[in-house]
């Protein structure tokens, strides 16, 4: 089969192979997401009802992302090296897929942080090259609206997930039973990955490309860039520390009240928050995916702006508080899945697109852990010295993503692709 974004397959044929495949990953991605999501959205009252820490649950969420994100890094330079862009992906998702099930066997905190860590990995493995082939893919209808649509799909699947997870919690109460659940859309992500990797072997024509993982040339855009994002990250709290908050402060138990809901329901509440979070960053990655192609990175600046108020209303509020800070979190969440991984393919050459894209993992993978680690830390001592270091690191992101409004490529093409 002819690849996609060569020269025999130009105009409206080659865009509409193209948005099959971006639609394909993103079947691939919803049924993931129903996995990965909904076990997600329970693993900090999980943590909490095993005996965790919020020390623990920070360095815990934190630590798995820094793992996965520096483990990016190699997954990127090894498919540019090998162009084995297929296997890696697969791999990845096997061992994320086996992850989250297997959390329903085990019965210690510390047992259930390995297999939250190995989830992460899972994820490290395949993001690079499957994120190389969704921008080989995308230059034919629009870097910023692939990553967008692909968004939007994946969140389909992070909005199910975390619902399916708390209707098993309200029904049975048990987390073992929500986690075993998940083995089902486990099996049909691999199987529609299966799928996609008969239908399109080499999506984008990577393969064909040459290689180039070298870390030196990239240019200075590229690293401010990336400092940029890692101030984002730094400030940007995992979902899992701001659910151990909810339930550790009583928060959702006055919304409960306040809706005239069930109090058993409230147990379930967080994974309804995250699944209304997963809903925004969909939507949201559609709206800021088409602005990026338009307007270019400058769309990052407000979006900044606003998402930065998620602490104080998530951490310091009550429970419409903490309902407002969860969407502005999911909006947050969606910039980061559309505009900022469509801009990494902006601003490097083709050839290095997937180690591009482990640099820049790397960077946010290790401001996030640094930044959770410390609000971790703080939630112990201090939530609003919490709160307040949240607010600084992602309003210093500001400046840097106005100079970057400079660079040509991230200018926006003023209408969409």
């Amino acid at each position: 089969m002819a690849a996609i974004g060569s020269g025999s397959a130009q105009g409206k044929a080659s865009r509409a192979a193209a948005l099959r495949l971006v639609v394909l990953f993103g079947v691939v991605s919803l049924f993931a997401d129903m996995v990965y999501e909904g076990g997600r959205s329970i693993t900090g009252p999980y943590l909490a009802l095993l005996g965790a820490s919020g020390a623990a649950v920070g360095i815990v969420a934190g630590g798995g992302e820094l793992l996965g994100y520096s483990l990016r890094l190699v997954s990127g330079r090894l498919a540019d090296a090998t162009r084995l862009y297929w296997p890696l992906t697969i791999a990845g998702y096997v061992v994320q897929m086996l992850a989250v099930p297997a959390l329903a066997l085990v019965g210690s905190w510390p047992a259930a942080a390995v297999l939250i860590i190995l989830e992460r990995v899972g994820k490290a493995m395949r993001n690079p090259p499957r994120d190389a082939m969704l921008a080989g893919a995308s230059t034919e209808i629009g870097r910023g609206w692939a990553f967008g649509v692909h968004e939007a799909l994946d969140q389909v699947g992070a909005l199910v997930g975390p619902l399916l997870a708390a209707g098993i919690l309200w029904l049975q109460g048990s987390f073992a039973l929500a986690f075993a659940i998940l083995a089902i859309p486990a099996v049909i992500t691999l199987a529609t990955l299966a799928v996609a990797r008969i239908t399109y072997p080499d999506p984008g024509g990577v393969s064909a490309r040459k290689a180039d993982v070298r870390t030196e040339g990239l240019s200075s855009t590229f690293w401010l860039y990336i400092a940029g994002a890692g101030l984002v990250g730094a400030g940007f709290s995992d979902f899992s520390l701001m659910a151990f908050h909810f339930q550790k402060a009583g928060t959702l138990h006055d919304l409960t009240q306040m809706l005239g809901l069930q109090p058993s329901l409230t147990e379930a509440l967080p994974a309804v928050f995250y699944a209304l979070a997963m809903g925004t960053s969909g939507l949201g990655s559609l709206l800021f995916g088409r602005l990026f192609d338009r307007r270019g990175i400058v769309v990052l600046v407000p979006l900044t702006a606003a998402t930065a108020f998620f602490a104080p209303l998530a951490f310091l509020g009550g429970g419409l508080a903490a309902l407002a800070g969860t969407i502005l979190w999911g909006i947050g969440l969606g910039v980061h899945e559309s505009v900022m991984q469509a801009a990494v393919a902006q601003i490097v050459p083709a050839g290095r697109v997937a180690s591009a894209y482990g640099l820049f993992n790397l960077g946010f993978g290790v401001a996030w852990f640094a930044g959770s680690a410390v609000m971790g830390a703080l939630y112990d001592l201090s939530i609003p010295a919490l709160v307040v270091f949240s607010m600084i690191a992602e309003l210093a992101a500001i400046p840097l993503f106005l100079r970057l409004r400079r660079h040509p490529a991230l200018r926006g093409s003023g209408s969409a692709a």
